[in-house]
C-alpha cells in the first residue's frame, strides 16, 4: 500500500506533531507519534467522539517503558478526510498506511471505547503485523448473537444509537447541532454525559490535568461532526469481520459500573474471542480505563520484551 509521510513540524508535549499521511487512495490521515522514536511501536485507536490528541499515557512513562505510541485521527475527526460509509473493518486500511509510512511492520494495537472495535479489527484482519491487541470498554457489535444490546445501557445512549440505527438522516442532522455547541464549549460533553458518570468517574474526569486533555481532545475532534456521525454508523452496523476469528493474544479490560459501553458486551467478547484475556473490574466504570493505560501497555509489551 503506497502512502506518503510529512516530516514533525512542531513539538507538543513531548509528541511530534506530523503533518499527514496519504492512504492509497488520496485521502489524508492527521498522525502524533509520542514517547521514544526508537521504542517499540503501540498503535491507540481514539474514542468516540475523540482524536489523536486524546487520552493517553504521559510522555514520561512512554520514555521509561520505551514505547512509540501511534495514534492518529479516523477519518472525519481532526485533520483527517472523511470517508463517508466507512465500516469499523475499513480502520485496518488506514492503521497499515500509517504504519507503512511510519515503517513499522510489526506493532501492537489498543482502542478505547469506540476505538475498541476498530483495535479488534487490526487484530482479525492484520494478523501478520499485529503482535497484540487490547480493546478497553469497547462495545461488542450490533449482530452479536445472543446478546441483548441495549440492555444495562443508560437511557441517552440508547436513544442515539438506536436513532442511528434506524432514522440515519435524523441523527445525523441531531449531531451536526450537537457537535457545533460542543465545538464552541467542549465542557458541554462532559456536562452531557454526568448524570450517566459513577462517582469514581466524576472524580476522574474532574482531575484538572485529564479535563483539560479532554476538553482539547473534543475540540479537536469536532473539527467537522462528520467523524463522530460515521463512527456510530460504523459501530451500529455489521462491521466487516467476526472477532471469533481474531488469532493474535487479545486483551479485553471494562468495569463492571460502565453504563456506555455494558459489561455484558465485555462478556459477549471474552466468550467469543479465541485467545482473549478478559479484566473485569468491579467497582470501575467508563473512564477508569484511562488509569488502566499504563497496565494495559505493560501487557502489550511483554511478548517484545525478549524478542
Amino acid at each position: 500500500m503506497s502512502s506518503t509521510w510529512s516530516r514533525p513540524r512542531a513539538q507538543e508535549e513531548g509528541a511530534a506533531v506530523l503533518d499527514q499521511v496519504r492512504t492509497a487512495s488520496g485521502r489524508r490521515l492527521r498522525v502524533e507519534v509520542s514517547g521514544d522514536p526508537q521504542g517499540r511501536p503501540v498503535f491507540l485507536l481514539h474514542g468516540t467522539p475523540g482524536s489523536r490528541v486524546g487520552p493517553r499515557p504521559r510522555p514520561v512513562l512512554l520514555h521509561q517503558r520505551k514505547v512509540r505510541l501511534i495514534s492518529f485521527d479516523r477519518p472525519g475527526y481532526g485533520g483527517s478526510d472523511r470517508r463517508a460509509g466507512r465500516r469499523v473493518a475499513d480502520a485496518v486500511e488506514d492503521v497499515a498506511a500509517v504504519a507503512d509510512a511510519l515503517e513499522v511492520d510489526r506493532f501492537a494495537v489498543a482502542g478505547r471505547s469506540g476505538g475498541g472495535p476498530h483495535a479488534l479489527a487490526c487484530a482479525a484482519l492484520l494478523p501478520d503485523r499485529v503482535t497484540r491487541a487490547a480493546a478497553l470498554v469497547g462495545l461488542a457489535p450490533p449482530d452479536a448473537e445472543g446478546l441483548d444490546w441495549f440492555a444495562g445501557m443508560a437511557p441517552f445512549n440508547v436513544q442515539e444509537l438506536r436513532t442511528a440505527a434506524t432514522d440515519p438522516e435524523r441523527y445525523a442532522a441531531r449531531i451536526v447541532t450537537r457537535s457545533a455547541v460542543i465545538r464552541r464549549d467542549p465542557a458541554r460533553m462532559l456536562e452531557d454525559l454526568r448524570s450517566d458518570l459513577t462517582e469514581e468517574d466524576r472524580r476522574i474526569v474532574s482531575d484538572s490535568g485529564t479535563l483539560s486533555m479532554l476538553l482539547h481532545n473534543y475540540r479537536e475532534a469536532l473539527r467537522s461532526p462528520y467523524g463522530w456521525i460515521d463512527d456510530v454508523f460504523a459501530l451500529t452496523s455489521p462491521w466487516g469481520f467476526d472477532p471469533a476469528h481474531i488469532g493474535v493474544p487479545v486483551l479485553l479490560w471494562h468495569g463492571a459500573k460502565d453504563r456506555f459501553s455494558p459489561a455484558s458486551h465485555f462478556s459477549w467478547l471474552a466468550a467469543r474471542i479465541p485467545r482473549a484475556e478478559a479484566v473485569l473490574e468491579p467497582e470501575a466504570a467508563h473512564f477508569a480505563s484511562l488509569r488502566a493505560l499504563p497496565g494495559v501497555l505493560d501487557w502489550l509489551l511483554a511478548s517484545t520484551l525478549t524478542g
